[in-house]
């Protein structure tokens, strides 16, 4: 039987329904090892502000250890925040024939490579991207160092297009790239008949006109996602027929508000558990991704609005949107901090019958399917099992 030792920082609501899904193999033993330590658990989200509560389970239905972190600042945003001096001990002691790591900017991460370099196939998930590069002498050392770093993997599960780009840039194989899509639940996002009428009574109870359409927002409230520039472009639409409605926390909320003063077509709601998101997209016709990076290597939320049957724009600086947006399809995708270019999207979404947005809906129903857990488990597991 083949063991798998998957080594990442904490748990997270994207990852677990994978890890389920592949404890369920009854040819594989899986052990996932959380690097940031028990506390992982407990920790603030920066981005939001506050503890966070998914309302999913995270910690269900698979076999996993928090490894203590002895680091005297712990934290996911620097090299030294994961310090695990007894994570090869415990990866030894499991046995394990393949491993797979997310992330090698943490100083443990980086030793698990070294160390079981040659001696186990070793695999890698990361969502970088090349579209935040600054070029000069910086860029080429850190060419270097992440055309290093990546010489002791075997392979690499790419979630992209930018993705894979950037692997290819630091020396890893086409060969060795193998496609496993960043995903969400489609299944409980797409559930119209479940979340419909409660997406309804939400627009309801705000107190948005039945024929607005609502250009929405959700994640956090922080510089990178821009959403000011979302305020700012709908004001300077300023159409009767339409509302915003933002749903968050974060660094930005009062300046957010403070803009939005006055404003009777702009909407707040506080950060809602993943039980809730459904129906929340549900209280809108249009996501919108307005991030300006750098960092902003996906977003997931284009694929939870998708399954949830909207369109969606997108900023050129959002990693995902080349592979999940197709023009004047499912959406837009607009050139990031310009305000014109996102106003223009917007009016066209406006030009739009309710029957015609959700007709673009419908297309990103089905480019998300692809997009799914199921293809992420089936990657690793022709990889590990050599199907």
């Amino acid at each position: 039987m083949k063991r798998l030792a998957i080594i990442t920082t904490h748990p997270i609501q994207y990852n677990a329904p994978v890890f389920r899904m592949l404890a369920s193999d009854p040819a594989l033993l899986i052990r996932v090892f959380y690097t940031l330590g028990k506390t992982s658990v407990d920790i603030i989200d920066k981005g939001f502000g506050k503890k966070i509560d998914w309302g999913i389970p995270l910690l269900e239905g698979y076999d996993f250890r928090f490894v203590p972190n002895t680091s005297k600042d712990p934290g996911t945003s620097y090299f030294k925040g994961v310090v695990n001096p007894t994570l090869i001990r415990e990866l030894e002691a499991f046995q394990p024939t393949n491993l797979l790591v997310f992330g090698w900017n943490f100083k443990s991460h980086l030793k698990v490579l070294r160390h079981f370099k040659n001696k186990v196939p070793i695999y890698f998930r990361g969502d970088s991207t090349l579209l935040d590069e600054e070029k000069g002498g910086r860029l080429f050392m850190r060419r270097l160092a992440l055309t290093w770093t990546y010489h002791y993997i075997d392979k690499a599960f790419f979630v992209g297009t930018n993705n894979k780009q950037y692997f290819l840039k630091h020396g890893v194989k086409e060969k060795n790239l193998v496609f496993a899509p960043h995903a969400v639940d489609n299944e409980r996002f797409g559930n119209d008949l479940l979340y419909q009428e409660e997406g309804e009574k939400i627009r309801n109870q705000l107190g948005i006109p039945k024929e607005h359409t609502v250009f929405m927002f959700t994640g956090k409230f922080e510089k990178k996602k821009n959403p000011l520039l979302l305020i700012q472009a709908f004001q300077k639409l300023n159409k009767k027929e339409s509302s915003l409605l933002l749903v968050g926390n974060g660094a930005l909320e009062g300046e957010l508000k403070k803009k939005a003063e006055g404003e009777p077509n702009i909407y707040f709601l506080p950060f809602q558990n993943q039980n809730k998101m459904p129906a929340i997209y549900r209280a809108g016709d249009v996501l919108v991704l307005p991030s300006s990076g750098p960092g902003e290597t996906w977003g997931l939320c284009m694929n939870e609005a998708m399954a949830s049957g909207l369109p969606v724009i997108a900023s050129t600086k959002v990693g995902g949107a080349v592979d999940l947006v197709q023009e004047s399809k499912n959406g837009f995708i607009f050139e990031s901090c310009n305000i014109n270019c996102l106003e223009e999207s917007l009016q066209q979404c406006l030009n739009k019958t309710k029957e015609e947005l959700a007709a673009m809906g419908k297309v990103s129903k089905t480019i998300i399917a692809n997009w799914s857990f199921q293809h992420i488990c089936e990657a690793i597991l022709t990889e590990v099992q050599g199907k």
